[in-house]
């Protein structure tokens, strides 16, 4: 699974996630710039040259070696164009990944169960949970404005 925290959306925080079976292939830069561009910064498919989002969209990533790929690099340019920008962590520093104890939530509360039988089993049991959590306020903060 992959995912994204957006707490600053427009339309209110919000987690934008995908998940992808072990047989549908690994996570490489490809898939990972097609979450990107779609789903995190919501860009056209054909994007123009002189594209640029009406809002600016920085990406905090870690350093898993999909972020810091080639091919990730080679589209680093058009993404700052289009309003798009990445914000490296520092290695080893999940305390400042804001995304981090949403992941230990789901990992070890909203998915308790640790075996499946099949690998529809795990994929259906992730994917609910992931719902089900994108649609919560996602800190007590939110709760107090919602109520």
């Amino acid at each position: 699974m992959v995912g994204a925290w957006a707490p600053f959306d427009p339309r209110g925080p919000r987690l934008v996630f995908a998940t992808r079976r072990s047989d549908e292939g690994k996570y490489a830069a490809a898939a990972h710039l097609q979450f990107v561009e779609r789903q995190v910064a919501g860009l056209p498919e054909d994007l123009p040259d002189d594209y640029c989002r009406p809002r600016p969209c920085v990406i905090v990533v870690d350093n898993y070696a999909v972020h810091h790929a080639q091919l990730v690099k080679d589209r680093t340019n058009a993404l700052n164009t289009a309003g798009v920008r990445f914000f490296f962590l520092p290695p080893y520093s999940p305390e400042l990944n804001l995304i981090e104890p949403l992941w230990r939530q789901l990992k070890h509360q909203d998915i308790p169960h640790r075996s499946f039988l099949t690998i529809d089993e795990l994929h259906a049991a992730v994917t609910a949970a992931l719902t089900a959590r994108s649609h919560l306020p996602q800190s007590t903060n939110q709760l107090r404005r919602s109520a």
